[in-house]
């Protein structure tokens, strides 16, 4: 999972309430994270210890659009 700050259309507002701002402070060069790590924040942010991912993808996956 490749979270892209930059990308995130709710950038900004959101940040506050986003998992990687309150523990990695919103890079910009963006995060990748693999399955396990990913499977563990969501743990986290079930539980309450930390918020949920707000990402929200100015550009979903396949969304394609004509050059």
């Amino acid at each position: 999972m490749l979270i892209d700050c930059e990308n995130c259309a709710v950038r900004g507002p959101a940040c506050g309430g986003c998992v990687i701002s309150v523990m990695l402070g919103a890079p910009p060069e963006g995060v990748e994270l693999d399955e396990a790590e990913h499977r563990a924040l969501r743990v986290l942010a079930d539980a309450g210890v930390v918020p949920h991912l707000r990402l929200v993808p100015r550009d979903p996956p396949g969304d394609y659009r004509a050059a």
